[in-house]
């Protein structure tokens, strides 16, 4: 029979990967999220929105595209990660 102090620490411990493992998929969600994002507000255009974010008037990275294209690309170190654990490279 185990005692409460261990059957409480074994549940803090799987509570701690539990929120290890959400957190790693939620990583993995946001690159597409927002590649998806940057498609439709592609083909949708002529928001407001566009208006308001395109301050750089003539920048190339003015605009909603690019910024979700941006942050796509930033967020996308999850899904190098993984492939790299997949292909054996996983040091850490």
């Amino acid at each position: 029979m185990t005692s409460p102090v261990s059957a409480a620490a074994s549940a803090h411990r799987d509570g701690i990967v539990a929120a290890r493992h959400l957190a790693r998929w939620l990583a993995l969600a946001a690159a597409p999220t927002f590649a998806i994002m940057a498609v439709l507000t592609a083909m949708i255009g002529d928001d407001p929105a566009d208006m308001l974010c395109a301050a750089g008037h003539g920048s190339v990275l003015g605009g909603m595209v690019p910024m979700y294209l941006l942050m796509s690309a930033f967020h996308s170190a999850a899904w190098l990660r993984l492939i790299a654990e997949r292909r054996g490279g996983g040091g850490g």
